[in-house]
């Protein structure tokens, strides 16, 4: 196997060709700081597939905001619009994307069939979008601290990406003390296991504090997204990944959080 090294140059020599030198550009209505769209973390895996070549496999599993409730149409849904942006980024790659988002899902149901899903599909990556469910559920933040640290680490024993989508901002439960327990054992889960954690809940709540009217980002319920809440996701979350894909720091102790990040953020 080539070194990170070498699938690095690599990478940078087939980005620069397609003119691609950093992140896609956000759209203004889901401009925010890269420090509230994710942490860092390496995607050695993703960089070696398209070092080598051949399909990029990506398998989105999660709750209602993966499944797509509230979108106007298939094609709206976050994943269906991150396939096209990592496609126009990384020209020559083909993405395919699979959704197997479950409305009202929480996290240990999801890693209760992760395995086949897993088995079915044999992807590159996994983004597991989660957390909203949990804390609306009242599960525990130990329990789900638990369930989400073991199963990252099946993941990556298997030779998986993994990128963690983070809970969603609502005003409703800004205050929440649950909302923020299981936001606090989700940041610590990844750092923990040093993978690639997407800061919804930050980039929400910036773009719903500095842009004219809020950003409009959810549907009436005030839960769900609607088609540029979800476009801001799919932006977000290929923010993240291209972002990372130059990353190269080894693992960190256990509870460390990266560096620059701390609990809360």
């Amino acid at each position: 196997m080539r070194s990170f090294a070498t699938i690095f140059l690599l990478l940078s020599a087939c980005l620069s060709a397609s003119a691609q030198t950093g992140p896609p550009p956000l759209s203004p209505q889901c401009e925010a700081p890269g420090v509230d769209i994710s942490t860092v973390a390496p995607l050695p895996h993703l960089a070696e597939r398209l070092e080598k070549g051949g399909k990029l496999r990506i398998l989105a599993i999660g709750s209602s905001s993966t499944y797509g409730i509230g979108a106007s149409a298939r094609h709206k849904t976050y994943p269906a619009q991150l396939r096209g942006i990592l496609e126009s980024s990384m020209k020559g790659t083909e993405a395919v994307i699979t959704n197997r988002g479950v409305s009202g899902e929480v996290a240990q149901t999801t890693a209760d069939r992760l395995r086949t899903e897993v088995a079915l599909e044999k992807p590159d990556v996994v983004l597991w979008q989660l957390g909203t469910n949990d804390a609306l559920a009242r599960v525990s933040s130990q329990d789900f601290e638990k369930t989400v640290t073991s199963t990252v680490e099946w993941l990556k024993a298997n030779n998986i990406d993994v990128v963690l989508v983070g809970l969603q901002y609502t005003p409703q439960f800004a205050r929440d003390d649950n909302y923020f327990a299981i936001r606090e054992a989700l940041l610590r889960a990844a750092a923990a296991k040093n993978v690639l954690y997407v800061r919804r809940y930050d980039a929400m709540q910036f773009i719903a504090r500095n842009h004219p009217g809020g950003g409009d980002m959810m549907t009436n319920d005030g839960l769900h997204l609607n088609d540029i809440g979800y476009q801001c996701m799919a932006e977000h979350i290929a923010h993240a990944v291209i972002a990372n894909l130059f990353v190269r720091k080894k693992d960190l102790p256990k509870g460390e959080a990266p560096k620059g990040e701390t609990p809360g953020k």
